[in-house]
């Protein structure tokens, strides 16, 4: 169902629950009216009344919020389809390429490094996906290690340069610990899938070119921080609890311009609260970037 038509049905089930409340408010006080001297008759017919409004305010907003999930659910389901048939509408078209034409050994090369990289982001998309589906399985058990924070952000941060060709300055690195190395006990793979995914979402949203802060700090309280601050386009201060749902993505044009699929910060939410941290973002608003932060329990 569009967009549009959802909004018409959100309005249909507004209106029809505030006329049936209205019309059950005035049967009731009626009723009341003409039944004043019977005490038992009042009373049980403010309970009876009582409990068409409950059902009924139950019910719009039930129906409301299915209606949203869905229009949540679709807009995944385009943007995991667009995620796929990219890369592989790409592929095809170089191999086709490669097929009916002579290239020279140049071109080839250019070519099967472009396939590479879309055979990347395929990879990368089904990942995604598969990790948002785990991650939400509350007795999955993870393989827990001790683990070097600084020494994982740094893999991460040479995959990220990898991944997307940045300029050796793009990403500015400090360790600021207090002479002991930041180790932490979890699960490695995870933890690195949920600190490369906040280095893919601020690499994305960088629109005026890549320049990432990354930090890793020990605290007071016995816990080690991961921050990644991006000057790229911001969130408003109303978005920013809501960034880390599944399937949410922030409105608006410029948002709109960067494709995926709204797992990327709901999977790295599950992932730190398995781990008994917290995740949290801030930004001062629309173009003056953004930094999240990743809490874990030192050991």
């Amino acid at each position: 169902m569009p967009v549009s038509g959802r909004r018409k049905s959100i309005a249909f089930f507004i209106t029809l629950g505030a006329c049936l409340v209205a019309l059950a408010t005035a049967l009731n006080v009626g009723w009341i009216l003409l039944s004043w001297r019977e005490v038992a008759l009042l009373v049980f017919g403010i309970i009876f009344f009582m409990l068409i409004i409950v059902g009924l305010v139950l019910n719009t907003t039930f129906l409301i919020r299915e209606i949203r999930r869905n229009e949540q659910h679709d807009a995944f389901i385009n943007a995991v389809t667009h995620e796929l048939k990219t890369p592989l509408a790409s592929i095809r078209l170089y191999l086709e390429t490669l097929k009916k034409r002579e290239t020279s050994e140049e071109q080839q090369q250019k070519f099967y490094d472009i396939m590479l990289a879309d055979s990347d982001r395929l990879l990368q998309t089904v990942e995604q996906v598969l990790r948002a589906g785990s991650v939400g399985q509350p007795r999955r058990r993870l393989n827990r290690t001790i683990i070097d924070v600084g020494e994982m952000v740094g893999e991460c941060i040479a995959l990220a340069h990898t991944r997307y060709h940045l300029d050796p300055d793009a990403v500015v690195y400090t360790e600021l610990l207090d002479g002991q190395p930041a180790h932490v006990k979890g699960d490695a793979e995870e933890l690195r899938a949920a600190v490369l995914n906040l280095l893919d979402n601020a690499v994305k949203y960088s629109d005026k070119g890549v320049r990432l802060s990354v930090e890793v700090a020990a605290l007071a309280d016995k816990k080690v921080a991961v921050r990644v601050a991006d000057s790229g386009v911001g969130i408003a201060q109303a978005q920013l609890n809501r960034i880390f749902k599944r399937f949410y993505r922030v409105p608006g044009r410029v948002m709109a311009r960067v494709k995926g699929t709204g797992l990327g910060l709901f999977i790295v939410r599950s992932i730190v609260e398995k781990h008994g941290g917290k995740v949290f973002a801030e930004s001062e608003g629309p173009g003056l970037g953004t930094t999240f932060t990743i809490q874990l329990p030192r050991v």
